[in-house]
């Protein structure tokens, strides 16, 4: 074999090696593009799933005006003062200033308000209790549109810290009630509702944050 052929074997060898090189840097250099691609599409995916999360839980805790909950904008919101809601443990029944009463002595056992909806009326003087543990009271009356009555239902079922009842003497067909709170809602869409509970349950006011809410007095 001449020496010119040799080179020339040689140098094809060569130039083989070089496009082998060049092939494993593009290939490595594509697979990291998309692996980046994927990691970053990965994070914008999980980024826009907690914004949209973090929306709607400050959706849920604004009014119709937008304003936050905590700042007391429920519009038509009754406040009464906490310090004159005596909190006595008492068995004789108690006669309250208020329909459904949102404070003041009350029985010693709490209703269970684990998200319970109860279908017949139920003790003032549990519910009462069951308030000072945190709770958001929702009650109604039979002029209460039936597609209202399942939506806030739905929305109690799955609140710890809420109870539903009937409440036939009540002033207005549906109505929220916290410790020292009390609103009429128009309907289960009403944007207060969620504004209601996003603030009163186990909220501020709450004179016993944390106390049970099962084991309790259950279905009447």
């Amino acid at each position: 074999m001449s020496h010119d052929r040799r080179t020339r074997i040689e140098q094809m060898r060569n130039a083989d090696r070089a496009r082998d090189r060049r092939n494993r840097v593009l290939v490595i250099g594509l697979s990291t593009v998309v692996v980046a691609g994927l990691v970053a599409f990965g994070s914008y995916t999980l980024l826009d799933k907690s914004e949209a999360s973090a929306d709607q839980k400050s959706a849920d805790a604004k009014g119709a005006d937008g304003k936050d909950a905590a700042d007391g904008t429920i519009e038509g919101l009754k406040t009464w003062d906490a310090k004159k809601l005596t909190r006595n443990h008492v068995t004789k029944t108690v006669t309250y200033p208020m329909k459904p009463p949102v404070g003041g002595d009350h029985n010693p056992v709490w209703m269970n308000c684990d998200g319970e909806v109860y279908k017949k009326a139920i003790p003032d003087m549990n519910a009462v209790h069951s308030l000072e543990h945190g709770s958001v009271w929702v009650t109604y009356t039979d002029k209460a549109p039936a597609a209202d009555v399942d939506k806030l239902a739905d929305r109690v079922g799955k609140t710890p810290y809420s109870l539903m009842s009937p409440y036939a003497d009540q002033a207005d067909p549906i109505m929220l009630s916290a410790w020292g709170k009390q609103v009429t809602v128009d309907s289960a869409d009403d944007p207060r509702v969620a504004q209601f509970f996003s603030t009163f349950v186990q909220g501020a006011q709450t004179p016993e944050p944390g106390a049970a809410c099962t084991g309790g007095l259950g279905a009447p």
